[in-house]
């Protein structure tokens, strides 16, 4: 009997306003603690429970492919005109129909879990990916 061969994708979603090394750090430490084949920033124009971004999307997706430049395992993405609706459970649904042999890790910071709650379908999301949280100070 084969055994089904799974390909564990990180995903970290966000405005990116403006990406930074705390990005950067958590992305490393998934990639190796999850044994990730790969790790994607997916930038989005806007999160709707936050104030509009600082940075226009363009500025964001070229800061966020040059500061991960370096690291062939991350890969930038802009999937907002792909996918119309923009809320997490869509996203997933979307990557998980592209290639439903991936395995998604989805991963967040402490100040994103005490808001899932208002997320829309928040309780589907572990249905579509594993939850990964980290810390992130005065949370």
């Amino acid at each position: 009997m084969l055994k089904k061969k799974f390909n564990r994708v990180g995903i970290l979603g966000g405005t990116f306003d403006p990406p930074h090394i705390g990005h950067l750090n958590i992305s490393k430490i998934a990639l190796k603690k999850f044994k990730l084949f790969k790790l994607i920033w997916i930038i989005t124009k806007k999160n709707p429970l936050k104030k509009k971004p600082y940075l226009s999307t363009q500025l964001r997706i070229n800061l966020s492919k040059d500061i991960t430049k370096k690291i062939k395992k991350i890969s930038v993405k802009y999937l907002d005109n792909k996918i119309k609706k923009n809320d997490t459970f869509s996203l997933l649904k979307y990557l998980k129909k592209k290639n439903n042999k991936n395995q998604l890790f989805f991963i967040i910071g402490s100040d994103n879990l005490i808001k899932l709650h208002k997320w829309k379908n928040w309780k589907k999301i572990p249905e579509l990916a594993k939850i990964v949280v980290f810390a992130r100070p005065k949370y």
